[in-house]
């Protein structure tokens, strides 16, 4: 694929068993990359990330990575903590009105 291009997990997973069914048939490991269309660089980048992943394995690990990314930070968002905080507490006030301790 052109640079700039994403591959997602299961592609990444694939190409990397390329690359090693290539070395393990005696191709040099340049030669596996050139191949599977990948530079060593990203060949090595990729093995540190998803080596010894199954496609699956993979695919729920991006989804985690995603998911991760849309929650917001613990320092990141005191506001919101705050409001939180508020809305907690009045609740509990209501919570005691109604029950009669207030």
């Amino acid at each position: 694929m052109a640079r700039g291009n994403k591959h997602t997990a299961e592609q990444i997973v694939n190409l990397l068993r390329q690359v090693e069914v290539g070395v393990a048939n005696g191709k040099t490991l340049p030669q596996a990359c050139k191949e599977a269309e990948i530079v060593e660089q990203t060949y090595y980048r990729w093995r540190k990330e998803f080596g010894g992943l199954k496609v699956d394995q993979a695919r729920r690990l991006k989804e985690l990575e995603q998911e991760n990314a849309k929650l917001p930070s613990c320092r990141g968002d005191l506001p919101f903590a705050a409001r939180l905080r508020r809305v907690q507490r009045e609740a509990l006030h209501i919570d005691l009105r109604s029950a009669g301790f207030c």
